[in-house]
């Protein structure tokens, strides 16, 4: 499989505590790779830092054969590259369909999307965005009636506005019921293949549904990769990350 991202001897410090410590990762296109460890292991950091919200002291990060490790945020984000937060970022006052408009938008007003009107290739395209995110009956509907799953889903569908080819999703299963953790859990594997998806996740159950490859982190480095059954077996991820949260 073609390399998608490929990162090297990447460091950062915060008031001399390594968060991330020499990592050496490489992601394939189409994989959905999910990241796990102990919390401080320094994942969502590495999220920061390939999406450009924090800068790497040290180490590079190739896209698609591109160094962008010290590109400001916004150009990677032009690269393909898109970010969802634990915490959702929505415009709760306007519409589903609205959200996806301004996400869409390749003008820099905001407003001069909102202001858009009638029907065009483009909403037909929106629509099948909100269906694909199972939001079709809230299209017209203020983001603020969203449950807080569906609003998770809003803000991946924003990201497929945005034409990301690379997706990086924080704890997207995070506070979900168990319907809902499912209905994530099929999104993310009906994305992966066409989009290169990274994952930092908890819940091994949510885990365990939908990667192909998991990367264990530990104080701020790579400790292992391999499947779900590889890593669940390796003493060293028991010991630091599984056997703790699994009991196993």
């Amino acid at each position: 499989m073609t390399e998608h991202l490929h990162i090297e001897g990447l460091g950062v410090e915060f008031n001399g505590f390594k968060a991330v410590n020499d990592l050496n990762l490489s992601v394939a296109q189409g994989e959905l790779r999910c990241l796990i460890g102990p919390n401080g292991a320094g994942k969502t950091t590495t999220l920061d830092l390939i999406c450009g919200k924090t800068r790497p002291m040290h180490g590079s990060i190739r896209y698609r054969g591109r160094e962008i490790a010290r590109l400001p945020e916004f150009q990677i984000a032009r690269a393909g590259i898109g970010r969802k937060f634990q915490v959702p970022s929505v415009f709760r006052q306007l519409t589903v369909r609205e959200n996806l408009e301004v996400a869409h938008c390749k003008h820099i007003s905001v407003y001069t999307n909102i202001l858009r009107s009638g029907r065009s290739a483009e909403s037909d395209g929106l629509e099948k965005l909100a269906a694909f995110v199972d939001l079709s009956d809230y299209f017209e509907a203020p983001a603020s009636v969203l449950s807080h799953g569906q609003t998770q889903w809003l803000e991946i569908a924003l990201l497929l506005a945005q034409d990301s080819e690379l997706i990086l999703l924080d704890e997207p299963a995070a506070g979900m019921t168990h319907q809902e953790t499912q209905k994530t859990a099929d999104i993310c594997n009906r994305l992966k293949g066409k989009h290169t998806i990274i994952v930092v996740e908890h819940d091994m159950g949510f885990v365990r549904q939908i990667a192909q490859v998991v990367s264990v982190m530990h104080q701020g480095t790579l400790l292992m990769e391999g499947t779900v059954e590889e890593i669940s077996r390796d003493q060293r991820v028991r010991e630091v990350y599984l056997g703790s949260t699994l009991g196993i």
